[in-house]
């Protein structure tokens, strides 16, 4: 077992961060010898990155508490491209406008962790667009790409995966890996970077940076990847039913992200706190060897202490106290998600089992029914026994709203507009 000297690498350590480094003892000496530069390169395929991008905001996170400069770098170069790791299928090819639409939206999240400016340890945006545009395509074949060797390539496991399942695998996406190579070279010119940092599944792309500059004799590069988590029974951690857990308020709700976490897994509490909070580590041991309805406690706590890194304090415990006023006190909470249906499609009754459906609580009214005949669906806290009920004006509370309930835990609020 490594001991590390560095506070960055032990603060890591501690904290389960780390899955493999390229060097660890190098990497270990150089975070010792004043501030470095490291970065996270984050693709904008998608208006907002989602829970597992918070485990290597995370890693900038303490490699800025520590004493160093982050570097979140925006794909909007290899964006348009595509990553082909550990896909099924070829990514949609974006647009200039889609890209750029969606960089503005990642960022609000990155500032919200990492503290940006112009001091000697602020974090700083960078677009890989600025240099991977203005290259001429035939001096970078000659000048990057003959020092990628196309059979080591092929046995990269995420290039591997797609051809042994005879899927096509694209030149444009091939020369993903080669531009997320050069962008590490690129960095290190320009700022000084020397570490890249991301999860399990990138150890491929990252190292081909490390051994770039080697080959083109810069400096001696390092990477640092992180586990890729999976809950105590074996699920991939940040997917639910509706699909990933997204970190932009408008795409996933604060109140859906407490819940999230809300529902750990009794034996994976211990472990979140130390790999998404900030908690002293003493504190978190203490948390985590609580058991029974004390666990509880500490569950919210994960759920608040996280909620409140990712969309702010007063969200968080605005959150936390929806779901006190919903679960405990059985009542009718202003910041539980709701859905819009129009006062003209209510007002001459709407079947209950279609409103569920309508609310997303269920995929199908056949779902609906077999929820009615187990118990499972309630209207305004009162349980659904009759399948063939409407829901009508009659049924608005006081504030114009409908509460529908799936189970104990999941609610929507049915907003006649």
């Amino acid at each position: 077992m490594t001991t590390y000297k560095s506070d960055f690498l032990r603060v890591l350590d501690e904290r389960g961060l780390i899955h493999q480094v390229s060097d660890a003892e190098g990497l270990d000496a150089l975070c010792r010898q004043g501030t470095q530069t490291a970065y996270v390169g984050y693709d904008a395929t998608a208006t907002s990155i989602h829970i597992g991008n918070l485990i290597s905001l995370t890693m900038l996170y303490w490699f800025q508490e520590t004493g160093h400069r982050p570097i979140t770098l925006m794909g909007g170069g290899t964006s348009m491209v595509g990553d082909p790791s550990f896909r099924d299928d070829q990514r949609k090819l974006l647009t200039v406008e889609e890209i750029a639409t969606n960089i503005e939206s990642i960022k609000r999240v990155f500032g919200r962790i990492l503290r940006y400016g112009d001091g000697p340890t602020d974090a700083m945006m960078a677009n890989n667009a600025d240099w991977l545009l203005k290259l001429n395509y035939v001096e970078f074949l000659r000048d990057v790409g003959r020092h990628f060797s196309v059979n080591r390539m092929l046995s990269f496991d995420s290039v591997k995966l797609r051809l042994d399942r005879e899927q096509s695998l694209s030149f444009l996406e091939f020369n993903y890996m080669i531009m997320q190579g050069y962008d590490f070279v690129e960095l290190n010119r320009r700022y000084g970077c020397r570490l890249q940092m991301g999860g399990s599944d990138q150890w491929g792309n990252i190292i081909n940076g490390v051994d770039l500059s080697h080959r083109m004799g810069g400096p001696q590069l390092y990477c640092l990847t992180t586990p890729l988590l999976t809950t105590a029974s074996g699920a991939k951690m940040g997917k639910t039913a509706n699909g990933a857990v997204w970190l932009n308020a408008d795409v996933f709700s604060p109140y859906d992200f407490w819940q999230y976490f809300r529902n750990t897994e009794d034996a994976d509490v211990g472990r979140f706190l130390k790999v998404f909070t900030r908690l002293p580590l003493d504190e978190i041991a203490r948390l985590a060897a609580l058991g029974g309805a004390e666990l509880n406690e500490a569950k919210k706590i994960l759920a608040t202490e996280i909620t409140a890194i990712v969309h702010g304090r007063e969200a968080a415990e605005a959150a936390a106290e929806t779901a006190r006023k919903t679960f405990e006190e059985g009542g009718l909470a202003a910041d539980l998600p709701s859905v819009a249906i129009a006062r003209a499609e209510i007002e001459p009754g709407i079947g209950v089992l279609t409103a569920f459906v309508k609310a997303g609580l269920v995929p199908s009214t056949g779902e609906a029914r077999r929820q009615v005949k187990a118990g499972g669906l309630r209207v305004n806290d009162a349980a659904v026994t009759d399948e063939r009920a409407t829901l009508g004006l009659a049924d608005l509370t006081s504030e114009g709203v409908i509460k529908l309930s799936f189970g104990k835990k999941k609610h929507i609020l049915l907003r006649a507009e």
